[in-house]
This record gives structure tokens, sequence and C-alpha cells, in this order.
């Protein structure tokens, strides 16, 4: 993520543009925990700084991720993780409402709760993850993250059959929002354009082009993964499932 923008840096704010600066640099090195300390030094110095708040969701969303599924209770950790994450985004929306990163924050950590949850809590969140997104486009619609984040949601909606849409109907009272592989496809595809190099975007784009049996698609697309530098804590994570992919689809 960049740099964003920092109304409240009035007090002290050379420090704070130091602490911020170091921030993203530790983000960078894939140091989350040391990214984790300088925010909480704006913090300190100034409580309603939309930026750090954002950037700390951020942080505690990699914290999330970077829990390995072989871990005992992995998912109830990782969600509490993300419900962090979740807790600071909103805070940096209320922190200042024309930040396009604190409503895609806290569609990201919507997002990651809802992969480590029952079906019936995706479907309740999904309406919601699919307003912030939106929000967040609107004010930034060359947000290549944000793209990749509504492209993620048309297919998961769209994979929910119709029978649990029926049952999602009963029993919390209201159908899920209709997703669209072909939405999530050029949503995706919008995200590699922004961000060529960010694994992850591939490798969701390959999964989508891979539900329409699009196999040539989807398998240039993984092995061209293969050259991609790790920009980010859960890219070796990512790698490997692209690898796993190309052997799963190579017949196809």
């Amino acid at each position: 993520m960049g740099r964003v923008g920092c109304p409240h840096c009035i007090n002290d704010g050379s420090a704070i543009s130091r602490s911020l600066q170091k921030a993203d640099e530790l983000h960078a090195a894939l140091k989350p925990k040391e990214a984790l300390v300088e925010l909480l030094k704006v913090l300190d110095r100034d409580p309603h700084n939309a930026e750090a708040l954002s950037k700390i969701a951020r942080v505690y969303i990699d914290f999330g991720d970077m829990i390995p599924e072989a871990t005992p209770e992995w998912e109830a950790k990782r969600l509490k993780q993300y419900q962090t994450a979740e807790q600071y985004a909103r805070r940096a929306v209320k922190a200042n409402p024309n930040l396009d990163w604190g409503y895609f924050y806290v569609a990201a950590s919507l997002g990651s709760i809802a992969a480590v949850s029952p079906v019936a809590k995706q479907i309740d969140l999904a309406g919601e993850i699919r307003g912030f997104v939106e929000k967040a486009l609107e004010l930034d619609p060359q947000n290549g993250f944000t793209y990749h984040l509504y492209g993620v949601w048309h297919r998961k909606m769209a994979e929910i059959g119709k029978m649990q849409r029926v049952l999602a109907s009963v029993l919390i009272g209201h159908s899920p929002p209709h997703g669209s592989v072909e939405k999530s496809i050029e949503y995706l595809k919008k995200a590699v354009s922004l961000n060529p190099t960010v694994i992850v975007s591939r490798l969701e784009l390959a999964r989508s082009y891979i539900t329409v049996e699009n196999w040539s698609s989807a398998r240039n697309l993984l092995v061209s993964i293969r050259d991609l530098p790790i920009q980010f804590s859960d890219d070796p994570n990512h790698k490997q499932k692209a690898e796993k992919l190309i052997e799963e689809i190579k017949e196809r």
C-alpha cells in the first residue's frame, strides 16, 4: 500500500512523518511487528491519525495471514487478528471519511473474517463488504487492490449455490447478494493491469479462470507467478498454492 493522506499531522508533524515512512519501509521488508511499533508511536502523538490507523489494520491482517493452517485452532487465531484489523480500519474511516484506504481495510478485514467463517456468516457480511469496496473505489478508481477485493467477492458470491441461497434466506431472513464469475474476471484483470507484480491478484484471477474452465489462461497466469518477486508476507504461501494449482490442472 502506498502512502496515504495524513490530514491530522499538525503537532509534531515531522516526527509523525518519519514514523510513517519507517513503517512503510518495515512493511516492505516483511517486518510487520516492527512496523506496528512505529505506527503506535504515531497514535501516541495523534490518536486520530487516519493513515496510521489504516496501516495498523494492514499489520493485523498480515498477522492473521501469517498463522499457518497447521497451527492448532488456526481459524480462531486468525479470526482474532482480523477482528482487531477491522476495529482499526473502522477508526480510520471515522477519523477521515475521505480516505479510501480506511474503507479498503474495513472491506479487507471483513473479507478475511468471512474466509475463516461458516457460509452463513460469509453471506451475512457480503453486503457490507460490497458497500465498503464500492466506497473505496468511488474515492480512488485506480486502486488495484480494491479491484482485487471486488473480484474475489464476486467469485465467492457466485460459488454460493441455489440451495444455499434458499437456506440462507430462511436462516438470516434475506438472500445473499448475487455475484458473477464474469465480473470477477473483469475486476481481477483490472487489478493485475494496475498491479502487475502482485502475486495474489494473478493467483485469484487464475482461480476465476479455472471456474469457467479457461485452462490455458489460468495456466499462463500461474506459471507467470514463478518469476514475480516476494513483496508481501503471504507471498511464499501464494507461490506454493500456484504450483499446486499448476499440478492440478496440468492435464486440462
